[in-house]
């Protein structure tokens, strides 16, 4: 399983928290992530993270397109809701690439969180449930 992890600068701090509290779970799936927000977290956590471009460069589109080869199976995305980016439309068109391919998406920590402990639980198998259906 594939996690990717995105997060706007002023939540930066608030993924690596994260990661850090989680830094088990998360040690047991391969994570990628855009540029910035990759080598912060692997920085304070010491987390195996393939890097792509950062955000603003196109970090955003490769996950994007990886989504669309079904190569992604989870987005954390921490977004500031209050300050407007240049970077809306692509995360907007990366949003509903998730939507098509059935990706689990957390834009916040109090998703994200539920979605780490159905991942330790074994709840999120949603792959199999699509494909049985």
């Amino acid at each position: 399983m594939t996690i990717a992890l995105i997060a706007h600068d002023t939540k930066k701090e608030l993924m690596v928290q994260f990661c850090i509290a989680y830094c088990g779970i998360l040690s047991r799936y391969n994570l990628v992530s855009t540029g910035t927000t990759g080598k912060t977290v692997s920085e304070a956590t010491g987390l195996e993270i393939t890097r792509f471009l950062s955000g603003p460069q196109g970090g955003a589109q490769q996950i994007a397109s990886r989504i669309g080869c079904n190569e992604i199976d989870l987005l954390l995305l921490f977004r500031d809701p209050l300050t407007p980016k240049s970077s809306e439309p692509d995360e907007n068109a990366l949003l509903r690439l998730c939507d098509v391919h059935n990706i689990p998406v957390a834009t916040n920590i109090a998703t994200a969180e539920m979605l780490i402990h159905g991942l330790e639980r074994g709840d999120l198998d949603w792959r199999e449930i699509v494909k049985n259906n």
